[in-house]
């Protein structure tokens, strides 16, 4: 096995890469391309644009996401991103295995295509394919546990048992970071909202960064900041482009809410407390107390001020009062399946998982 490992983990919002042995990835960006049409030869036809990575300021019109719900739509787009992550490695290191993670809904082309890239146009010597969710596991240090994981584009509930998932017993929801985004966007610019205006995304990030928080209590939570006189916040306010300060609303504040109280936001299916009670319960009663025991949040949405605080609230409110619970977070818990990647990539247990770009040639001659 090697000495290092380049670790990708690809997800719909950001991709974070490195090499493994780090306590955190050396690449984190957003997972974004734009097309510009060539200067030279300028159209609208594939073959007439030019592809390259993020928003281009001259053309903020042109950006997309290439991975959707954690759905790839778009293999063009993250062979260029991938592309660009090898390239940068391969200028300081050799030519090292390669290591991408997956989402659990990944079908099997979609597993056929990764391997084709990376072999036939990236030419690397071996791969391994690796379930996000597991990576979150093995970072907590855990075999067992329940792994709750809310990133931009999709919010994932998976138990686990001695190292295996308890598959039946997973949920996927499909609102995440990428709804509380599109919320502030249309509560903040009403029927001017753009979502490619450059004011208006940076207003969002900013707004979701640092002012957005979860309440323990939100009938509370709202009965208190509407009783603040306006003005008496300074971190209430963001400013329109001519300098023009706008008050946040009480909900704007309060838009991780929609974790907890997803109908509030007209977004459908249960909330990602309830989430994870239907996902222990699930599974067979023995192991119940063991995977309350050890819930882990991981995503950079369980990074809010007060989103753990929440969830754990919740858990042992409603079902689990009688049962020890315990939710393990870390402090780079939005690195999680990054890092926990990192320590795979040198167990000798997987060595098997591993894929030779020799076993790859062999397998399409047969």
């Amino acid at each position: 096995m090697a000495a290092r490992t380049i670790i990708i983990d690809h997800g719909s919002g950001f991709l974070k890469a490195g090499l493994s042995g780090w306590n955190e990835p050396q690449m984190v960006f957003p997972s974004i391309v734009n097309y510009v049409p060539c200067r030279e030869n300028p159209g609208p036809s594939y073959a007439q644009r030019r592809v390259s990575l993020g928003i281009d300021v001259c053309h903020p019109d042109t950006f997309s996401y290439p991975i959707q719900r954690g759905r790839i739509l778009n293999w063009e787009g993250v062979e260029h991103i991938w592309s660009f992550v090898l390239e940068r490695h391969r200028r300081e290191h050799e030519d090292f295995p390669v290591m991408v993670t997956e989402t659990p809904l990944k079908e099997p082309a979609d597993r056929r295509k990764t391997l084709e890239i990376m072999f036939e146009l990236q030419d690397v010597p071996s791969i391994l394919l690796a379930d996000q969710l597991e990576m979150s596991l093995y970072a907590s240090g855990l075999l067992t546990g329940v792994v709750v994981d809310s990133g931009y584009g999709l919010t994932r509930v998976q138990p686990f048992y001695l190292g295996r998932p308890l598959r039946p017993s997973g949920k996927t929801l499909e609102f995440a970071g990428q709804d509380l985004s599109a919320y502030l966007f249309k509560s903040l610019f009403k029927e001017d909202c753009n979502r490619h205006n450059l004011f208006q995304l940076e207003t969002v990030a900013t707004t979701q960064m640092s002012k957005c928080y979860v309440p323990q209590n939100l009938a509370e939570a709202l009965d208190f900041r509407q009783s603040l006189p306006s003005g008496s916040d300074e971190n209430n306010t963001y400013q329109l482009p001519d300098g023009t300060p706008v008050e946040l609303t009480p909900l704007q504040r309060l838009a991780p809410e929609m974790f907890f109280s997803p109908q509030m936001f007209d977004l459908q299916g249960p909330s990602i407390s309830q989430a994870v009670v239907d996902a222990i319960l699930a599974c067979e009663a023995t192991v119940h107390p063991l995977l309350t025991s050890h819930v882990m949040a991981c995503g950079g949405n369980t990074l809010y001020p007060g989103f753990t605080k929440r969830l754990y609230k919740e858990l042992i409110a409603d079902h689990f009062s009688s049962t020890k619970a315990t939710m393990w977070v870390g402090s780079n818990r939005n690195f999680s399946v990054w890092l926990g990647a990192s320590v795979v990539a040198h167990l000798s247990s997987y060595k098997s998982e591993w894929m030779t770009k020799e076993e790859y040639e062999e397998s399409q001659r047969l």
